[in-house]
């Protein structure tokens, strides 16, 4: 089986995988998650303030309000996101054999 075959198929081969493409834990995705959501909460506040600030425009004020409404529904689908499983075609590290073994082998027979 040839080694493009292997990596389109799936099945293990024992040429190294390069990791600089790996992807990140799941600590580190939990941890991007969780700063996304607080994010888009803290975005709520200054929206309501704003609707406080601007009572006196109502329309102003109730537009503030309609914005804010969505961003706790927004920021709960965003952090239960994980993001999409890469390919799991592995970047395989190719050298050619010329690179190393570039002179002729002297072969001994007995």
């Amino acid at each position: 089986m040839t080694d493009s075959h292997a990596r389109e198929h799936g099945t293990r081969s024992d040429i190294p995988v390069l990791i600089t493409e790996a992807a990140p834990s799941y600590a580190e995705q939990y941890a991007q998650r969780r700063r996304k959501y607080a994010v888009i909460m803290l975005a709520r506040i200054p929206c309501l303030l704003l609707a406080l600030a601007f009572y006196q425009i109502w329309w102003l004020a109730l537009a503030f309000i309609v914005l804010s409404v969505p961003l706790p529904w927004i920021a709960v689908l965003i952090a239960n996101d994980r993001p999409p499983r890469k390919a799991e075609n592995a970047n395989r590290y190719h050298r050619s054999r010329g690179e190393l073994e570039s002179r002729a082998h002297v072969v001994i027979d007995s």
